[in-house]
């Protein structure tokens, strides 16, 4: 298929465990693309099963298909948006430059909107001040202060009182400072969301976390523990590296540990849902495409949509 040319980028959007970046390598094999992550968690190196990376999803009939922003920091670090939409840039120039069409996958809401919409960000420092007057507060008491502020930000992800206090500081700051003219450019963006049914969604996610168990993610926990981070550290990064390097440090059962991250990722499987329909509000046009099509079928959808749009 000639690459399509109407458009500047591809993006394929879902919650997690909705296979979208099986289908995002299928796609780019098809276009002779490349893929450009939009994961928060996928960055770190090292954090590979907790994260969902996938990587053998990139090798399509012995083919290695090309992907742009996995493995590229060292856990413990604090990536933000501002540094993504920095790298973002740097790996689309570097795709387009060579005359490969970008696709962009994930399933961070703000890091997919902040380049769908191309907001102009402003690197965010600490405060001090202001994290130690929210140091005794609870995650609900945060959650419930940061919904004051008009939003730019993502609480899809906000699962620790840490992380919390970070979200805040950033609303803070964007509050008091006037908007960056760090130029991003307008892009023409064809936009497809994986489709999948509540209950599948959730027997998916169950069925994969189980897999991911056995595949050793709570040695890879000890791992990064061992290599000198600390629990903090990790429970700082949620979901998976939370409650396992709570089990693993002793504080919580087995049983206990898998319950509650099992309820912990369909929380935020439905928030992120809930992210990306407010992306439609907002006046994105996304094409969903039902999960449970044949990836042939998939792709066929989308090669109409190109033609469509």
């Amino acid at each position: 298929m000639t690459m399509p040319q109407r458009h500047d980028l591809i993006a394929i959007l879902g919650p997690t465990a909705s296979g979208k970046t099986s289908l995002a390598a299928a796609l780019a094999h098809e276009l002779d693309a490349e893929i450009i992550s939009a994961d928060s968690r996928q960055v770190y190196r090292g954090m590979d099963i907790g994260t969902g990376k996938d990587l053998a999803d990139y090798t399509i009939g012995g083919k290695q298909i090309p992907y742009h922003l996995i493995d590229i920091v060292e856990p413990g670090y604090k990536y933000n948006v501002f540094e993504y939409q920095r790298d973002f840039l740097q790996a689309y120039n570097d795709i387009c430059g060579r005359g490969k069409m970008p696709i962009l996958c994930g399933g961070t809401g703000l890091y997919l909107e902040s380049v769908l919409k191309g907001y102009r960000l402003l690197p965010v420092p600490e405060n001090p001040e202001l994290r130690a007057r929210l140091s005794g507060k609870t995650l609900d008491e945060l959650t419930a202060l940061l919904r004051t502020y008009k939003t730019l930000h993502n609480t899809t992800d906000v699962d620790t009182p840490k992380r919390a206090i970070r979200a805040i500081e950033i609303e803070e700051y964007y509050r008091t400072q006037a908007a960056d003219e760090r130029p991003f450019p307008k892009l023409d963006s064809l936009i497809i969301g994986v489709a999948i049914d509540r209950d599948l969604r959730r027997s998916k996610i169950t069925r994969r976390l189980r897999q991911r168990m056995d595949e050793g993610m709570a040695d890879e926990v000890r791992r990064l523990l061992a290599g000198g981070l600390t629990p903090d550290d990790l429970i700082y990064y949620g979901l998976e590296y939370k409650y396992i390097t709570l089990y693993v440090t002793g504080q919580l059962s087995f049983d206990d540990m898998f319950t509650q991250l099992e309820t912990a990722i369909h929380q935020f499987a439905k928030r992120q849902m809930t992210w990306f329909r407010g992306m439609e509000r907002r006046g994105f046009v996304i094409h969903w495409v039902d999960v449970t099509l044949p990836m042939a079928e998939k792709i066929a959808f989308i090669r109409r949509k190109l033609q469509e749009n």
